[in-house]
């Protein structure tokens, strides 16, 4: 029993040595959608969030919702037709236009006082505004407080050495009420070091344990085609929720 918990460690350990030292700039991920390189954009709403909706809802209208690294997603829009607030932070002014121009929705832009060089997108019918600016540069100062959180390529996108940096700014953008729900992968990360990064209920856990209650809601095999190319046999994608703990 002893030696398989220890080999069950060592694995851990190797597991998290294979990708804890990739770092991305943010100026590759600039990078990538002006070259036009962005395969984790979907062009439909996230089964994921479809499916696990009224869970994050529970019967609540007119919920503020954040959406971490947001790039052109079109659930922000699903949202928003159902009377939704959404708000997003996105690093590329590139992705943001595109969201906009392929929604078809008439925006305003503005500075962000509180961020230098940052700007603001706004529809105009003001349901929709997307920061653009450095993830850890945004506060609850900046964009209030939430009361739903989808993060879908945000979590697993992030450099895994400033994961509790990110569960911190995660924790303070969260309403007393707020729901929050994690995409994460798992696979094997000898075999592709990332992005997107391997992200374990344990990583969940150890990041967001603290200050949240963590229930894991679905485990789907997400492996496709294009996972060959990464040098992967296996790919699970899981959602959990995250719920303030009672204060």
């Amino acid at each position: 029993e002893k030696r398989r918990e220890e080999k069950r460690r060592e694995e851990k350990r190797r597991e998290m040595s294979a990708q804890e030292d990739r770092v991305m700039a943010l100026s590759e991920w600039e990078d990538r959608w002006q070259e036009g390189r962005t395969g984790f954009h979907r062009s439909e709403v996230h089964n994921l969030l479809k499916n696990n909706l009224e869970k994050v809802l529970c019967g609540r209208k007119e919920v503020r919702f954040f959406f971490p690294l947001c790039g052109k997603a079109v659930d922000m829009k699903w949202l928003a037709d159902m009377g939704h607030t959404v708000v997003g932070v996105e690093i590329s002014e590139k992705g943001i236009k595109q969201f906009f121009a392929e929604q078809n929705l008439a925006f305003d832009e503005e500075p962000v006082p509180a961020i230098p060089g940052a700007k603001v997108f706004k529809s105009a019918d003001g349901k929709i505004s997307i920061y653009q600016c450095d993830l850890y540069e945004f506060s609850s100062a900046v964009g209030g407080k939430f009361g739903g959180i989808w993060d879908r390529g945000a979590l697993v996108a992030i450099n895994p050495c400033d994961r509790q940096k990110y569960a911190t700014l995660l924790v303070s953008l969260m309403n007393y009420d707020c729901r929050y729900l994690v995409d994460t992968l798992e696979y094997n990360p000898e075999l592709y070091k990332g992005p997107p990064f391997l992200v374990s209920e344990e990583d969940v856990k150890k990041m967001f344990g603290g200050g949240c209650d963590i229930e894991l809601l679905e485990s789907v095999d997400a492996f496709e085609e294009k996972h060959k190319s990464w040098g992967l046999d296996s790919l699970t994608e899981k959602v959990y929720l995250l719920t303030p703990k009672a204060q």
